[in-house]
């Protein structure tokens, strides 16, 4: 019993980055895979914000150059940690 409820525990465990990916892909316009796994997300505004492979926020400098995944280089506008971050938790009930 205990075992089975040990597997429930890690399948929803691996479950939940992309139920968190929901919120944010949905209010995102655009989302871009970048090289080393990370994501860029384009808002409606045109502001954006970027997301480590790992599921967790990463803070984008001044006309930060990020490269796609397709080796095309993107100029950033903005850095919407803070909003990223509250869509991430989003569907964590956080």
């Amino acid at each position: 019993m205990i075992r089975k409820l040990s597997i429930l525990v890690l399948s929803m465990a691996a479950l939940a980055p992309a139920f968190a990916m929901d919120a944010a892909r949905s209010e995102a316009k655009q989302v871009i895979a970048l090289q080393i796994g990370e994501t860029l997300y384009v808002f409606k505004d045109g502001l954006m914000a970027k997301e480590s492979k790992f599921g967790s926020v990463i803070h984008l400098s001044k006309g930060e150059v990020v490269q796609t995944t397709d080796g095309k280089s993107i100029m950033t506008m903005g850095n919407e940690v803070a909003r990223l971050n509250a869509l991430l938790n989003k569907s964590h009930g956080n």
